[in-house]
């Protein structure tokens, strides 16, 4: 049995533009996962650290809280 492709079908065709479609993704999904490491995660990184930081002094300053002797207590 023969399979008939439609009046005006190029054999093939379908498949070459797939080929492409996929080359073209495969592409901006290196262009995007590029950006993410140039861009994105040295920002997460900095405000990660920022944040540590903040919290650190933070933490520092009710540990204070709590060694700072308070009045008499019965």
């Amino acid at each position: 049995m023969s399979t008939k492709s439609s009046p005006g079908a190029d054999p093939g065709g379908m498949g070459r533009r797939i080929e492409e479609a996929l080359e073209l993704i495969e592409m901006e999904l290196r262009h995007t996962i590029a950006f993410i490491n140039d861009s994105v995660v040295p920002q997460v990184r900095n405000e990660s650290a920022y944040a540590m930081r903040t919290l650190a002094e933070k933490l520092h300053d009710l540990a204070d809280r709590f060694e700072k002797p308070k009045g008499p207590q019965f």
